[in-house]
């Protein structure tokens, strides 16, 4: 009998039967977990890790951090689910989507630090969510998505308004990160409901790959770090708090979650991100600032409820 929510576990049945059958009762209790407490400790890590490395980039270079991350991630996955065993079973389909998944994670993980390294942690994870509103009012033409393109365009505008002179490409840098987001939540719900593998050995699959899709973009600036032990350590952390725990419980979340449903909470990263950067980092917002958030999420929020009434 599979749990509720079968698509993690009939993916871990049919992939690794043993492991299936050696732990039913921790299958069990992940599915009685509500997918919307997966998603709260998603949205707290999912910048808690980057505020920690922003700390970080004091020691080691940002493409080096950025590196490390995945790394650490890949190894954590290497060593937890073994997912290379999996990768002759599945279909060639199923392999273009992990190798597609794994360099939009290398890339988008690398471009969103050099961002974070020139802009406010809350200006960045604002950026992140309008490619999402845009292709949203392309696609359905409602009252709705046009007053949501129009709300977190405004938010976006006042948050990038003033430091658009000073970081022009601290802005390019998160707008290709947003981009890459974007795919980031497409492909990440593809694998989470993949009849072929489960999301996590998924996951630990394209980590592997993003480690070494992404090699010739830091490895040489991590190299300091493996004389730090201090630097290494605090790297560790940030890959599992960064890159395991957020990633993971996305999967969870997103096997159980209608993909408008994900986006609707997403709208609250923003805030979440404002709120870290602020205990973290020190990175006070301005009145300005603190609008375009409120406008970006609202933009989210209002788009994502209209997708939810016509699904």
């Amino acid at each position: 009998m599979v749990p509720p929510g079968g698509t993690f576990d009939n993916g871990t049945m049919h992939q690794s039967g043993a492991t299936a059958i050696r732990w039913p009762a921790a299958a069990w209790a992940v599915q009685r977990v509500p997918p919307h407490a997966y998603f709260v400790v998603s949205a707290v890590f999912h910048y808690l890790g980057p505020a920690f490395a922003v700390l970080l980039f004091a020691r080691v270079d940002v493409l080096g951090v950025a590196w490390l991350r995945i790394a650490t991630a890949a190894i954590v996955f290497a060593a937890w689910r073994r997912p290379w065993r999996l990768w002759r079973g599945l279909d060639r389909a199923t392999r273009r989507l992990l190798a597609g998944w794994a360099v939009v994670l290398a890339v988008m993980n690398s471009v969103f630090y050099l961002a974070l390294d020139r802009l406010p942690l809350g200006t960045v994870a604002a950026i992140e969510f309008l490619p999402v509103i845009v292709l949203a009012a392309l696609a359905a033409r409602t009252w709705r998505n046009v007053l949501a393109l129009v709300a977190a365009v405004g938010g976006v505008y006042l948050l990038t308004d003033v430091r658009l002179a000073a970081e022009p490409l601290g802005i390019a840098f998160a707008a290709a990160n947003a981009v890459l987001f974007a795919l980031y939540i497409v492909l990440g719900h593809r694998v989470a409901r993949s009849p072929q593998v489960s999301g996590i050995d998924g996951l630990g699959l394209s980590m592997l790959i993003a480690a070494v899709v992404a090699l010739p973009l830091g490895a040489a600036q991590a190299l300091p770090a493996f004389t730090d032990p201090i630097a290494l350590a605090a790297a560790a952390g940030v890959g599992i708090s960064s890159s395991v725990i957020p990633y993971v419980s996305d999967q969870l979340a997103m096997a159980r979650l209608a993909r408008a449903t994900y986006a609707l909470l997403v709208s609250l990263l923003p805030a979440t991100a404002t709120v870290i950067g602020v205990v973290v980092l020190t990175q006070i917002p301005t009145p300005t600032e603190v609008a375009g958030v409120l406008l970006v999420v609202a933009g989210v929020a209002i788009h994502q409820e209209a997708s939810r009434s016509t699904r």
